[in-house]
């Protein structure tokens, strides 16, 4: 009789395929055709109705895709103007950062939640009228910039550096400093969820009437909320 085969220990082994998601599929698509096409810096990539139905899929999903390749500077997603392209590089390196993506927003998400609620409740507590001044201004060019179609990127940015500079901690300025960048990838990726600009407003508001009254627990509440509201994304939704 033929021993037995152990294949327990095999099979122990063996991990489960993972299925690309449905907008990492799309982003693949999406690179295929402006390599395909030929396409140059400056050039425009088709409205996301048109590209929704070439591609039989929904204009969120299409939406959500364009937002992936506007992190990896791609592309630029511009009211009004489409998405334009602003590089091609290539095709190899834009995949592998995007297999990255969802596990570096997870951590960037954690990273704010440590360092922007302490600077919420420490602006509470020092800042100056010039603080306050920088705080209003950003809120009112986010203000502008939604009344315009746009995503309130700019204002969002200044938003949270002022409430950062307002709170004099070099320490946490410099630690907020080092992943600017990481925290602008998030800041695309949340603004771009429908709805998301006018909320994160309102949020904003909530944070400044805090720390304008000097109430540090109240700051960091609203602080806190604010980034557990613009944590939730259609990236990490799909878990």
């Amino acid at each position: 009789m033929a021993p037995r085969r152990d294949t327990g220990r095999r099979s122990a082994r063996l991990r489960p395929v993972s299925r690309p998601r449905l907008y990492e599929q799309l982003v693949e698509r999406l690179l295929d055709y402006i390599h395909s096409e030929r396409m140059k810096v400056g050039d425009r990539l088709p409205a996301e109705r048109e590209l929704a139905t070439q591609l039989g899929v929904s204009r969120a999903s299409v939406s959500q895709a364009l937002v992936a390749l506007e992190v990896q500077g791609v592309i630029d997603v511009r009211h009004g103007d489409g998405a334009v392209i602003l590089d091609v590089s290539a095709e190899r390196q834009i995949r592998a950062a995007l297999r990255a993506r969802r596990h570096r927003l997870r951590e960037v998400i954690e990273a704010r939640e440590a360092l922007e609620v302490k600077l919420a409740a420490l602006a509470a507590q020092r800042c100056t009228p010039e603080d306050i001044q920088a705080i209003d201004d950003a809120l009112g060019l986010m203000a502008r910039e939604i009344a315009q179609g746009e995503r309130g990127l700019a204002g969002d940015e200044h938003f949270h550096a002022a409430v950062t500079a307002a709170a004099h901690s070099g320490l946490l300025a410099g630690l907020m400093a080092e992943i600017a960048e990481l925290i602008r990838e998030s800041r695309i990726e949340s603004l771009a969820q429908p709805g998301r600009p006018e909320e994160s407003l309102l949020a904003h508001r909530r944070v400044a009437d805090a720390i304008r009254a000097g109430h540090a627990e109240a700051a960091a509440t609203a602080m806190a909320a604010h980034i557990v509201a613009v944590s939730d994304t259609a990236l990490l939704r799909e878990d």
